[in-house]
């Protein structure tokens, strides 16, 4: 439904400005193109889950070795529903050519991802929150069109490093069925989007929609039953980006 709701609001955007760059004097975008180093700031909407790849064993139960017993019932399955999150940050661009430029977006980034877990005897049945704060530095490239009036359409890509800025729960004293789903604090994602600039005379606002995934498990391994069925969790998401620059 989200996904559905960004691409039509891109759409309009397009045909609208389809239909009238070819009547319009260009605007002027504030000079940013006439620069080689220019600036911004981004607001961001972010729906982002897991990708699970689960251990052979995941069904086991999970055996608590200070109970002396199984803690849990066996699995039945194991999934991740997507949550929704925002970001702030700044733009840095810089022009390499007329129709390539290099940027970073340095972001704060308020994110909840979930874990659903459902077990053989379902009041057993958890559901376990990763919510993170965090600061995502991008370097990207960006290949843009020829520009159609007060119009440009967009290519994105690149790499991106996060870096958690919230402190983890205190967990040691906690039995295992009662720890949090953990995730590493340092990160390293790959991310490609589309998008247009679209001119006005004192500023260039910029839609765009992006998707990142992690390269590695970003999954913090310990002896839980939460943590024990995943052989890696990969972290993905969807993100709709405004521009002002």
């Amino acid at each position: 439904m989200i996904k559905s709701a960004y691409l039509t609001f891109v759409f309009l955007v397009l045909s609208r400005f389809f239909v009238y760059a070819q009547d319009r004097v260009p605007s002027w975008g504030g000079g940013n193109d006439t620069r080689d180093l220019s600036f911004g700031f981004v607001f961001q909407n972010i729906n982002s889950d897991f990708k699970i790849i689960k251990n052979p064993n995941w069904r086991a139960p999970f055996y608590d070795a200070d109970l002396g017993r199984n803690a849990t019932d066996s699995l039945r399955s194991m999934s991740s529903n997507s949550s929704p999150g925002f970001a702030v940050g700044f733009i840095t661009r810089y022009n390499l050519t007329e129709h390539l430029e290099l940027r970073t977006t340095p972001t704060l980034v308020f994110s909840d991802k979930s874990v659903q877990y459902n077990y053989a005897t379902e009041a057993q049945n958890a559901n376990r929150p990763v919510s993170t704060t965090s600061v995502d530095i991008p370097l990207d490239i960006k290949i843009k069109s020829d520009r159609l009036g007060d119009f440009r359409f967009y290519l994105i890509g690149g790499v991106k490093y996060s870096m958690a800025i919230s402190k983890k729960p205190v967990v040691k004293d906690f039995a295992p069925v009662d720890r949090p789903l953990q995730i590493m604090r340092n990160f390293g994602s790959y991310e490609a989007g589309i998008g247009c600039d679209i001119y006005f005379e004192y500023f260039k606002f910029s839609p765009e929609i992006k998707i990142s995934n992690s390269f590695a498990d970003v999954l913090y391994h310990e002896n839980t039953p939460y943590s024990n069925p995943i052989s890696k969790l990969f972290l993905h998401a969807i993100s709709f980006s405004i521009y002002f620059e």
